[in-house]
């Protein structure tokens, strides 16, 4: 289903996004991280819906719907490394950064923060080229929200 995209994800010199490719690679971002833990919380899922609404500006139907074609993008795509640096390449430092935040948001959303998120996490911020000031500024905007 989502082969063509992953194809284009994954070139040597990916093109930039559309921004509806973009709300829906980060979005399977924001999936990754929840399913990190192996607890793929309800308050996770809702957290990612509010995200979507709040950022694209979408109706909480098309916010479910976002999560749940990104969940199948999520089950399909690479792994953490080629797929996030792929995103590194296709979206500006700015959407990345607002992204981190939102990734924190999704990992504190259900009032646990497991070693596997930590280091997803961790990993992910780098892929993204995130310094880590920048990364626990985001983390502290998020625990806020």
């Amino acid at each position: 289903m989502f082969s063509d995209f992953l194809s284009r994800l994954t070139q040597p010199q990916p093109a930039p996004f559309t921004d509806d490719d973009a709300r829906l690679a980060l979005t399977a971002l924001l999936v990754r991280v929840a399913r990190s833990d192996n607890d793929y919380a309800d308050s996770e899922m809702a957290r990612i819906d509010r995200i979507s609404i709040e950022r694209y500006d979408l109706s909480p139907f098309e916010a479910a719907g976002l999560r749940a074609r990104a969940e199948d993008l999520e089950a399909e795509a690479p792994d953490t490394v080629r797929f996030t640096r792929a995103i590194k390449e296709a979206v500006a430092y700015d959407d990345r950064l607002a992204v981190v935040q939102a990734l924190w948001s999704v990992a504190l959303a259900d009032g646990h923060r497991t070693g596997e998120e930590d280091s997803l996490l961790r990993l992910v911020v780098s892929l993204l080229g995130i310094s880590d000031v920048d990364s626990a500024m985001a983390r502290q905007k998020a625990a806020k929200s």
